[in-house]
């Protein structure tokens, strides 16, 4: 089933997971966003990538998978600094071309030291840093 005809379907019906990842829009390199949401705050942390095997492990394991563009690699959010994600609840928007990923973040999301990686406001004029890093 195809995101156009899933958008008509009545509430809770459900699609085979194998189905639905085979109609995602996956980019030229198997990629898909994935924005992080802190899930009980609602504050977006970050903007990474995900390819179906690491959405597959994220699902199954419920601890964030993303794919690293510059390392070409998985990369299991906290491995290195303990700062984990775990997955609360994931979802794709209507188009299937992106996913929101509701995390448990624990500690810092942003590799600044930040809590997320959205710390620069921007304005007709400047952008400006409206967070610190974290200690």
């Amino acid at each position: 089933m195809d995101f156009k005809t899933l958008e008509k379907q009545p509430l809770h019906t459900e699609v085979p997971l194998d189905e639905l990842l085979a109609k995602v829009k996956w980019n030229e390199a198997g990629l898909i966003p994935a924005i992080a949401q802190q899930a009980d705050t609602g504050e977006v942390l970050m903007l990474a990538w995900m390819n179906e095997q690491s959405l597959l492990e994220t699902l199954d394991t419920l601890q964030v998978c993303y794919w690293s563009r510059s390392r070409q690699a998985y990369w299991r959010k906290g491995e290195s600094s303990g700062h984990r994600q775990r997955l609360r609840a994931a979802f794709l928007d209507c188009d299937g071309d992106a996913i929101l990923l509701k995390v448990e973040q624990s500690g810092p999301a942003c590799h600044t030291n930040r809590p997320g990686c959205f710390y620069i406001a921007l304005s007709d004029h400047a952008g400006k840093i409206v967070t610190e890093p974290q200690q």
